[in-house]
């Protein structure tokens, strides 16, 4: 079993920056790969960034790219998403989830078994 904890959401205003945290416990965090996910109101949960165990693959939505890091410090069982240039449209509630069993990420919210409760990100325009 592994429990996911979000942390660093909050208000901002467009253009400003936001670093969220995720910390995993319960199980070996280091091999598996992480991502990030988001669901605004009245829309569906979709993929923002996702990253290898090793944090050596990244990949990132196309909405994101440019703006968004995602990075993760195994030492510390702990993946980051550092959001920059944030726009009303990235509103929403942030997730982190672990693709238990595979070292390489996925763009798809099917692939990964675990979740965290969310944390929100409001961007003011």
């Amino acid at each position: 079993q592994v429990q996911l904890v979000e942390s660093g959401g909050g208000l901002v205003e467009a253009g400003g920056s936001l670093r969220l945290s995720c910390a995993a416990s319960g199980r070996t965090f280091s091999n598996y790969a992480m991502g990030w996910f988001r669901q605004a109101p009245g829309k569906e949960r979709e993929f923002v960034a996702a990253i290898a165990w090793s944090g050596g693959y990244t990949f990132y939505a196309d909405s994101v790219k440019g703006r968004f890091t995602i990075s993760r410090a195994n030492v510390k069982n702990t993946v980051y998403l550092q959001m920059n240039s944030l726009r009303a449209e990235d509103t929403a509630i942030y997730y982190c989830a672990v693709r238990s069993g595979y070292w390489y990420p996925s763009r798809s919210a099917l692939e990964y078994d675990y979740w965290g409760q969310g944390t929100q990100v409001t961007v003011s325009s």
